[in-house]
């Protein structure tokens, strides 16, 4: 195996959280939030109440940018973990 630039699997890692707050925050927008956790929850045989609040445009840009950095130092520090393992299991 070769090594992972730590750069670019944090990119990928924070992009696709961030995209997954962004479809969240849309679905807050359209006012779909609410059945599609209902509909989460039973799958789980669970039974919350929930309160979705309005949509905030500043909520969701602060969802999006918070989520996509924490994904991006995740994916990062996986990718140099990654590297230094697979150059450990090779006595390098």
């Amino acid at each position: 195996m070769q090594n992972l630039y730590a750069h670019k699997v944090g990119l990928v890692a924070g992009g696709l959280l961030a995209l997954a707050h962004a479809v969240w925050a849309l679905l807050v927008f359209l006012g779909l939030a609410e059945p599609f956790l209902d509909f989460i929850m039973g799958l789980h045989f669970l039974n919350f109440q929930f309160v979705i609040d309005p949509f905030s445009f500043g909520n969701a840009l602060m969802l999006v940018v918070v989520t996509g950095i924490i994904g991006y130092l995740i994916g990062y520090v996986g990718g140099l973990l990654w590297n230094r393992v697979h150059r450990a299991s090779h006595g390098q």
